[in-house]
This record gives C-alpha cells, sequence and structure tokens, in this order.
C-alpha cells in the first residue's frame, strides 16, 4: 500500500545564513546519496514560506516501504539537515492516498457476516 508522508518544516537560521551555492553543495553531497540510496522512497519538495506562515517548507515522501522511509530519515538524521540543525519538523502527516476506495474495496470482497 502506497503511503504518503507530508513532513511541515522551518528552515532554520543556520540554513538560511549559507549562501545559495552552499546549500546547492550541501544537497548534493549529503543529501543525494542518501535520496539515491532509499529508491523506494520519492521526495517532492515544496516551498511554502510565502504562502503560510505554520512551516516554510513541504517535504512529501511516497513510499509503499514503511522500513525505507524509516531508514532515509535515520540517514538524514546524521546530516545537517536535522542535526545542525538546518530544520526543524513542525508536524508529520501521513496518508494514504484514496483510502476510502481501498477500503470499499476490501469490504466489498469480504462475505457479509450475520448478526
Amino acid at each position: 500500500m502506497k503511503t504518503t508522508i507530508f513532513m511541515l518544516l522551518n528552515a532554520l537560521p543556520q540554513w538560511l545564513s549559507l549562501d545559495r551555492a552552499a546549500r546547492r553543495a550541501f544537497h548534493a553531497q549529503s543529501l543525494a546519496p542518501i535520496l539515491n540510496a532509499h529508491p523506494q522512497t520519492r521526495l517532492r519538495y515544496y516551498d511554502a514560506e510565502a504562502f503560510s506562515g505554520r512551516c516554510s517548507d513541504i517535504a512529501v515522501f511516497e513510499t509503499e516501504n514503511l522500513l525505507d522511509y524509516s531508514d532515509l530519515i535515520e540517514d538524514l538524521r546524521d546530516t545537517a539537515f536535522f542535526g545542525a540543525p538546518y530544520y526543524q519538523v513542525v508536524d508529520i502527516i501521513p496518508a494514504i492516498e484514496e483510502g476510502y476506495l481501498d477500503y470499499d474495496a476490501r469490504m466489498a470482497a469480504e462475505p457479509a457476516t450475520a448478526t
């Protein structure tokens, strides 16, 4: 079952004080190898600071393997992303896309029980 995890983040002063070249280098040297090591988890990243006071960024992870996702997060914890820290987690919201349809299909396949 595919799970989507919405991770609301706030960029912290330590990240914001880096110039853009240093940010790109951090991504290439630290983040890209971790993401490549976890091909079962896909990441999309959204800037939200212009639209939200709650968070500055939203990381959207998609996976069918929650262990791979968990391992990816553990690997990120060993970097400045969470260790310096460059970012603070505001909230994590796991979700199942169209979960109600899957539920309906599973319920329709099960025989009705007598009450």
